[in-house]
């Protein structure tokens, strides 16, 4: 398949019309939760696991557990409701 190059001229480019910025600030974008660092201790079959995983998905491995972590939580607290 062939692709159209550009073609670009001097000169004007005609009317234009300033857009009023719209986005959030950049600290806006990801909401950060608040987090309590814990010591917890897993087995090594689990660490092995999740550090393996983890790998695969060029993540952190701590994202990830906490990840399964928040959506347990998040889950059992839709039960009980």
């Amino acid at each position: 398949m062939r692709t159209r190059t550009a073609k670009y001229t001097k000169g004007e480019i005609g009317r234009v019309r300033v857009v009023e910025d719209f986005l959030p600030a950049p600290d806006q974008l990801v909401p950060r939760e608040d987090s309590v660092k814990v010591t917890l201790s897993l087995s090594r079959r689990s660490l092995d696991f999740f550090k393996r995983e983890a790998k695969k998905q060029r993540v952190p491995y701590q994202r990830m557990i906490r990840s399964l972590v928040d959506l347990y939580a998040e889950r059992q607290e839709g039960k009980g409701r």
